[in-house]
């Protein structure tokens, strides 16, 4: 029982990914989860205003019992299955965060300076958030993918685009993490 309610090691997680890329392979599927936003937003008849709507939607509803399957799993993960909500994350990394303002590093898994409903009356956590959605969506468009398409399906698929996207977001978060996050904070 001990098992359910650690996280599972690589061995078993990525084998399980890649046997579900496997199957998706089989059936000719292709996964990510950014496309989920173009289907839902075409279901709400947002193909009268753009082009890039007008699909049929229907072809990818396979992909929105992910998405129902990632929130069904990951309520039943945190309320059911964790004993600490607490992420396990460098003694250093902790320390450099409660530096910058971010007493809840370490002893939760958002970080509420964040997250809290309170923090939504802070103009510059709202920009921070409205601009860096903004920023991960017009990535996520530009780059064909998310990361999850990318780095899980497209890699899995040999996609040279899918290679170079990834190294695209390495580079990003890296940039972002080492020299622009110090600045906002």
């Amino acid at each position: 029982m001990d098992f359910i309610f650690k996280p599972w090691p690589w061995y078993i997680a990525g084998p399980m990914i890649a046997f579900i890329m496997f199957l998706l392979l089989m059936v000719g599927k292709r996964f990510g989860m950014s496309s989920n936003l173009r289907t839902m937003c075409t279901i709400c008849g947002a193909g009268n205003k753009s082009d890039f709507f007008n699909f049929d939607w229907k072809s990818q509803k396979w992909n929105l019992i992910v998405v129902a399957g990632a929130i069904i799993g990951g309520f039943i993960a945190a309320n059911f299955l964790t004993t600490d909500m607490a992420v396990a994350i460098n003694s250093k990394t902790i320390k450099d965060l409660n530096e910058i303002g971010f007493a809840s590093a370490g002893s939760a898994y958002l970080p509420t300076e964040l997250y809290e409903t309170s923090a939504l009356l802070s103009f510059k956590t709202v920009l921070i958030l409205v601009v860096g959605g903004l920023l991960v969506g017009f990535g996520a468009r530009y780059a064909g993918g998310c990361t999850s398409g990318h780095a899980i399906s497209g890699l899995s698929n040999l996609q040279l685009p899918s290679l170079i996207a990834v190294i695209g977001f390495f580079i990003g978060g890296l940039t972002m993490i080492h020299f622009i996050f110090p600045l906002l904070f």
